[in-house]
């Protein structure tokens, strides 16, 4: 099977699962808010699982995944095992981890007033923060097996893991919900994660038998693999962390507003950032060839890679928002008013999700754009400190505005600040990565927005003239879908064209478009690296670095 075939089977695997995984989440989202509704005591729970929120991305889909793919790749591109690597780090990892959980099981009344001082449930609340913190280890460890699969490429167990957990979740609420409450959500979250470690154990067992076939006298580097990627580890954190940050001012902000705010904020965001992580499947299992490519120094393949992805995910991300913003109210309607979440909550709760939907393609951008940061060796604080800036503008709108317009401007800050982010870290990429065409990206990104603004429009008249429910929602869709693709070919007709032309020119070893073309400043020849490294082929066995025309910072 030929490489292209490869990944497209991969993403189709991996498509599927976390779509099934998607589903269930909306089956746990809906199961709550049959059973709790909108209320004080939901949004409690919703501050406590901030901490399996937040280790999430640290130690599954960010950092984790940022810092051990790449160092995995480059160790069997070598022809090394993964064991040494494994053996020397996993367990230093589950101490830190385990030191951590210790820490907010005792800090645990403290913790939920720093992260919601205008809460009035806290005794709920102080219960789920020390039942999810058991999260920060389990969810770590299934970080780690899941990047170590992933650079194997091995796609299905760590694709499966969100199945599992929220399997987890689901059965504990239906045997707990009755006697406990939402603290039944917490105790699943806690089995959740257990699972998500379980059903990744056979595969990852099966990489560590993976033979050592180092050519004879070249020397093992897992120590020095292992010191890259502990100095790549704090740069790394920062970022997921900032981005994560989101969370903390909405909620933060959120509870001195009225008693289920958070809780409707939660609802919109589950929803709203759905078609985000479909968008992003594509750089999930395209980010190990990209992190080879970096290590190779092939920053033309970087390029057009980098190119490529953001113009497919930036067109599923942005037809979605489309559909979102006609059919919110439909949306929430269909997928939550039922029990204890009543038509009140819908209104609030979709309108919070229209404006969510406006910054969805900067929270896609963004995360393309780090993994392009990350994929090579040395660390670099940039990602982070832009991300800064965007939650530095997130608060500020926040903060100013949250009196007058409640949770849609909590939803608004948002928005603005990962889209002047994402807006940010593409033009480094250029300065700082590789050379990427910046006038391409905007014509690109510039045309795929006009399109979604028709497509929303004829989704919000379908709206208007078919009555609510799941044959509008059918409708829209297909309408809206249509739409896009129409206008899309009209707006510009190469555009389609020219995602399959760098397909064919990458498989091809052939350059972009005149455009993308790599001018000689951001070339590498392999007699300077050869120079640098004592030999070509010693520069490519080690893993070098993308070369920049200027160093990180």
């Amino acid at each position: 099977m030929t490489r292209a075939g490869s990944v497209g089977r991969a993403a189709a695997l991996s498509g599927a699962l976390i779509t099934a995984g998607n589903g269930l989440g909306f089956v746990r989202d809906l199961t709550m808010a049959h059973l709790f509704g909108a209320s004080g005591r939901t949004d409690a729970f919703l501050v406590a699982w901030t901490i399996p929120e937040t280790v999430t991305p640290l130690l599954i889909e960010d950092a984790m995944a940022l810092l051990m793919i790449p160092v995995m790749t480059r160790l069997l591109a070598r022809g090394e095992g993964p064991r040494p690597l494994v053996v020397s780090t996993l367990p230093r990892l589950v101490a830190g981890l385990s030191a951590v959980t210790v820490t907010l099981i005792v800090g645990a009344p403290l913790v939920m007033r720093l992260l919601a001082p205008g809460l009035t449930e806290y005794g709920p609340g102080i219960q789920c923060v020390r039942l999810t913190a058991v999260t920060v280890v389990t969810l770590g460890v299934a970080g780690f097996m899941s990047a170590t699969l992933r650079a194997h490429h091995r796609f299905g167990p760590p694709a499966a893991i969100y199945i599992v957990n929220n399997i987890g979740i689901l059965l504990l609420i239906a045997a707990l919900s009755g006697t406990i409450g939402v603290t039944s959500a917490a105790v699943g979250i806690a089995f959740g994660s257990v699972l998500m470690v379980a059903v990744q154990a056979p595969g990852f067992v099966r990489c560590l038998r993976a033979p050592d076939r180092r050519p004879p006298g070249v020397p093992r580097s897992g120590d020095l693999e292992v010191r890259l990627g502990l100095a790549a580890v704090a740069p790394i954190v920062v970022y997921t962390v900032t981005r994560q940050a989101q969370v903390f001012v909405e909620r933060f902000l959120g509870s001195e507003l009225a008693a289920g705010s958070i809780s409707h904020l939660n609802y919109a965001q589950k929803v709203a950032q759905v078609p985000m992580v479909i968008s992003l499947l594509v750089v999930t299992v395209t980010f190990p060839k990209l992190a080879r490519a970096s290590a190779e120094g092939n920053v033309a393949e970087v390029a057009r890679r980098i190119q490529r992805d953001l113009a497919i995910a930036s067109a599923m991300v942005l037809v979605a928002t489309a559909f979102l913003v006609a059919f919110a109210p439909t949306v929430t309607r269909a997928l939550f008013e039922h029990g204890e979440f009543t038509a009140a909550d819908t209104r609030g709760t979709a309108s919070i999700m229209r404006v969510y939907a406006l910054g969805l393609w900067g929270q896609t951008a963004v995360g393309l754009a780090a993994r392009a940061f990350f994929a090579g060796r040395r660390p670099t604080w940039r990602p982070a400190a832009v991300l800064l800036l965007g939650l530095a503008a997130t608060a500020a709108i926040g903060a100013a505005f949250a009196a007058s317009f409640g949770t849609l401007a909590l939803a608004a800050g948002n928005a603005a600040g990962i889209t002047l982010a994402a807006v940010l870290l593409l033009v480094g990429l250029r300065a700082r990565v590789a050379p990427i065409s910046l006038r391409r990206v905007a014509s690109d990104v510039s045309r795929l927005a006009l399109a979604a603004a028709g497509a929303c429009a004829a989704g919000l008249a379908v709206a208007a003239t078919v009555p609510a429910g799941i044959v509008q929602l059918a409708a829209g869709g297909l309408v809206t879908t249509a739409v896009f693709a129409v206008l899309l070919v009209l707006a510009g007709p190469g555009l389609v064209a020219s995602w399959i032309a760098v397909r064919n020119r990458t498989e091809s070893g052939e350059t972009s478009e005149p455009s993308d073309r790599t001018d000689p400043s951001h070339r590498t020849d392999p007699g300077d690296r050869a120079g640098a490294t004592g030999g070509a082929d010693q520069a490519g066995a080690a893993g070098a670095d993308v070369p920049l025309g200027r160093p990180l910072r």
